[in-house]
């Protein structure tokens, strides 16, 4: 598939050799760094094979190099993810879910930061904390990046928005064998109510105003 838009093979080939010699570093021990063989980026230099580095291999010698993954072949940087932020708090009082809700505004994440917190464009969501039922991690007020992908808690748990009844609340979820339990990390909050979990996502990311 050619590259629209992006810097030619035989550049991104030089442009690594380059790059290598200003840090001082070895094409055999970049392969290693990048877990392949010591020959890996000497062939694709000299001869092209592969033809095009895998996304990964070429992320993780742009973050070594402290350039742009543009200097080796990556897209263009197409802007911050734009995540909706909803009209609505989680807590442990009534709510709705999330995707009956209403968009206010957005937010908007780093992508690089959205790459590192797993995020897809579309199933991402910025909710706000209600209340103290979940303190000290999370406080009253604190906005949250809801990861709507991932709704299949672990035996070791994590945070999560949930619906139980009527009512939206964060919660640390885990699997259990009986199913999915819900707890408060605050020992003072009133019981978690009975009923059917359902998962709307995992936190990722909390956004606090300074005090």
């Amino acid at each position: 598939m050619p590259i629209a838009g992006r810097m030619a093979a035989q550049d991104i080939r030089a442009t690594i050799q380059a790059l290598a010699r200003q840090a001082g570093v070895s094409l055999a021990a970049l392969s290693r760094m990048l877990g392949r063989n010591d020959a890996y980026l000497q062939q694709y230099v000299q001869r092209g094979s592969p033809r095009v580095l895998a996304e990964g291999d070429r992320r993780q010698l742009a973050a070594f190099f402290g350039v742009p993954e543009m200097r080796l072949g990556g897209a263009a940087d197409a802007g911050p993810l734009l995540v909706p932020r909803l009209a609505v708090a989680a807590s442990a009082g009534p709510g709705a879910t999330v995707d009956d809700d209403v968009m206010v505004g957005v937010e908007a994440i780093d992508r690089r930061l959205a790459r590192r917190l797993g995020l897809r464009e579309g199933a991402a969501s910025v909710i706000r904390v209600r209340g103290d039922s979940m303190a000290p991690g999370l406080m009253d007020g604190d906005h949250l990046v809801v990861d709507q992908d991932d709704v299949r808690p672990t035996a070791k748990g994590g945070l999560y928005v949930i619906r139980i009844g009527e009512a939206l609340m964060v919660k640390r979820v885990r699997l259990m064998p009986q199913g999915m339990v819900a707890t408060s990390d605050n020992p003072a909050a009133p019981p978690v109510p009975d009923g059917p979990i359902r998962v709307i996502g995992r936190i990722v990311w909390q956004m606090r105003l300074p005090g």
